[in-house]
């Protein structure tokens, strides 16, 4: 038996087993009409369905190791990175390949998902570091109408490291927002309506950025990231929302 067979022999022998009809793989069973899911106890004590993982990405998973952050894809809510309130980036990492590369990987990201903002956290990486662009292209796919309601304005690539936020205009406005880690879900939630972000840009150099209406609620949404908080934590419960329920009731 070559190496690869005898780790996988291995690992068979202590996986767990099935308790009752239940297996602990994360195997649906039937309970009446609700589904009954096996669980496993999560790093702070939870418990939640145990994940499932098919033979083969249970392979490539052991022939090509775990995957290390900055991940090519955004950590989904439940993933303890979203949790976390990041560190700021020492003086000694900035301008350095670890930060650049970091930075590629957030606009990378960013740019694929059609989203307009993002932050390290939610890339697995624990540090002060996000991105913000609003490109011509987004801000057109927009209807008119959405655009004068929400005060939508394009705007430039800006990424900015070690970010503090201050309030300019204390005002509360309330529209939906949605989260590429909380994914297929929006809610209504309150924001203020000016804001000035200001910190490091990827060189060192000091940036400041005052906003309002729509680029500061994207401004408040990544800041929350960086203390380990989601949009679901400040939502309009009741107008939380699945945006495929019409497709599910088709």
């Amino acid at each position: 038996m070559g190496l690869l067979g005898a780790g996988l022999l291995l690992r068979w022998l202590r996986a767990p087993r099935c308790v009752g009809s239940a297996l602990l793989w994360g195997e649906r069973v039937a309970v009446g009409g609700a589904r009954a899911y096996s669980c496993t106890p999560t790093r702070d004590g939870l418990e939640g369905p145990a994940r499932r993982r098919s033979y083969w990405r249970y392979v490539r998973r052991l022939v090509q190791g775990t995957p290390e952050p900055p991940y090519p894809r955004v950590c989904q809510v439940g993933d303890p990175a979203l949790r976390a309130v990041a560190a700021p980036v020492e003086p000694a990492q900035l301008a350095g390949p670890e930060l650049q590369r970091l930075v590629e990987r957030l606009v990378q990201v960013m740019r694929r998902r059609h989203c307009v903002g993002l932050s390290a956290p939610q890339l697995g990486v624990p540090l002060q570091v996000l991105a913000l662009e609003f490109p011509e292209t987004l801000f057109r796919a927009c209807a008119p109408r959405v655009r004068e309601a929400r005060q939508m304005e394009p705007f430039p690539l800006r990424v900015f490291v070690n970010p503090s936020l201050r309030v300019l205009d204390s005002r509360l406005v309330t529209f939906p927002e949605g989260c590429e880690s909380v994914a297929g879900f929006l809610a209504c939630v309150p924001r203020f309506q000016a804001v000035q972000i200001s910190g490091l840009d990827p060189r060192g150099e000091q940036v400041v950025w005052q906003a309002s209406g729509w680029a500061a609620r994207i401004i408040q949404h990544e800041m929350d990231h960086l203390q380990g908080c989601l949009f679901i934590d400040k939502m309009d419960s009741k107008t939380f929302t699945n945006i495929h329920w019409m497709e599910v009731n088709d």
